[in-house]
């Protein structure tokens, strides 16, 4: 249940921040991993 409710915030985020390019998805990706990483400890 909270992972369900996890990927769709992360998907938000990333939809939200309007990415342009593959590139653009992937450095959101990896700023809404870290953002994770930080927030879970």
């Amino acid at each position: 249940m909270i992972r369900t409710i996890l990927i769709l915030i992360l998907l938000s985020t990333l939809f939200i921040s309007g990415c342009e390019c593959i590139g653009g998805f992937g450095r959101d990706l990896q700023k809404a991993g870290s953002w994770l990483e930080r927030n879970s400890s």
